[in-house]
């Protein structure tokens, strides 16, 4: 376990926190007006090894080559001057800090830490973090790399869970959720949507399927994949039939020879699940645990509710979600920060996406 203190005065900030695995949603801007709620599990932390928040530069003032020694490889509208490592926590886990008054501005209904760290130590009113809860912005405390310490307490985090381990104790994360929106006179309103960690997790791998096609068609199994791949990859690709194969594999899973594996990121860890034997050789595309669990091991629902008492074979009498009515769109801006990323953009059937996102959702494809 670990507390983070003020660099300054030494001042806690934290309660004891466990180690995480960066969301892939940690940055994401979800629609307008919308209330997304907390984006870590209490007494847990992330940390993003990339520069983020203010200063910003405009690309025009990036040379390619420092832009490529960061490892981004397509232009972007701005990248951050600001320091790498910037952790990560749930709001209710912060201690000892207050709010900066003339930095509390946001874009209009609440804080989007546009203006640097809007929390200080209350001992020694460093600023050493950012609260964020403005509308379409994930709830979160920013802790300023530069403002403070991490130390240890208590026994050392115990071992990450294995694979198998994972695999009984997860819960996969629902790809369709109410979506609220602020309150009116009427009180809070709600929809039933996409859930925005879907589109964010298909958006980054998204950008993996299309660096791994070389090019090509590409083939997604069945299920779920259908609904959130092909579109955009049938768009964004040459038209024919696939040349490249994806398959799932992971824990629990058959081994199969392909060209692309769609593959489970640790919850903890961040490490991807390496695929031996056929698709050892294959282009691995990351998805966040609960999203691939989801996808490999779809719950069956009973053909309609069930009354009375459960007949064999039925495993629950509810009936499944509220479906959405939109296609399923990924997340813009998960893509092009991943896609930038991947040196394959240089390449001939990729260089142009990034120049044309807007263009794209303009289409109803992000």
């Amino acid at each position: 376990m670990f507390v983070f203190v003020c660099g300054g005065c030494g001042a806690e900030l934290t309660t004891p926190l466990s180690r995480v695995a960066l969301p892939a949603h940690a940055h994401q801007k979800y629609g307008n007006g919308i209330q997304l709620p907390v984006l870590m599990e209490p007494g847990t932390f992330a940390e993003d090894p990339e520069p983020w928040g203010p200063p910003w530069r405009r690309w025009q003032e990036i040379h390619p080559d420092e832009a490529a020694a960061r490892g981004i490889y397509a232009p972007v509208y701005a990248l951050s001057d600001g320091a790498p490592g910037s952790i990560v926590i749930a709001p209710g886990d912060a201690r000892g800090t207050v709010l900066i008054p003339e930095r509390a501005g946001g874009y209009c209904c609440g804080l989007d830490g546009a203006d640097g760290p809007n929390m200080a130590c209350a001992v020694c009113d460093l600023p050493v973090a950012s609260r964020i809860d403005d509308c379409s912005l994930w709830q979160a405390v920013w802790l300023a790399p530069n403002a403070v310490r991490r130390l240890i307490v208590g026994r050392a985090d115990s071992a990450s869970p294995t694979w198998a381990e994972l695999l009984e104790e997860e819960e996969p994360t629902p790809p369709f959720e109410p979506i609220g929106t602020w309150g009116s006179r009427r009180g809070p309103n709600h929809f039933w949507s996409w859930s925005p960690r879907w589109e964010a997790a298909i958006g980054r791998a998204l950008a993996h399927l299309l660096a791994a096609s070389q090019g090509q068609p590409v083939a997604v199994p069945d299920g779920l994949c259908k609904e959130v791949f092909p579109r955009a990859l049938d768009a964004l690709l040459p038209a024919g039939p696939p040349a490249r194969r994806a398959v799932l594999a992971g824990p629990g899973q058959p081994s199969a020879d392909a060209d692309i594996v769609l593959v489970p990121t640790h919850p903890q860890t961040g490490q991807t699940w390496i695929p031996a034997g056929p698709a050892a050789s294959a282009y691995p595309v990351p998805l966040p645990f609960g999203v691939w669990l989801e996808l490999a091991f779809p719950k069956p629902y009973p053909p309609v509710p069930a009354s009375g008492g459960m007949p064999d074979g039925v495993l629950r009498d509810d009936p499944p979600a509220p479906r959405p009515r939109s296609l399923f769109r990924a997340d813009p801006g998960a893509f092009q920060h991943t896609l930038v990323r991947l040196p394959a953009v240089r390449g001939p059937w990729l260089r142009g996406i990034p120049e044309n996102l807007t263009q794209y959702m303009r289409a109803g494809l992000f």
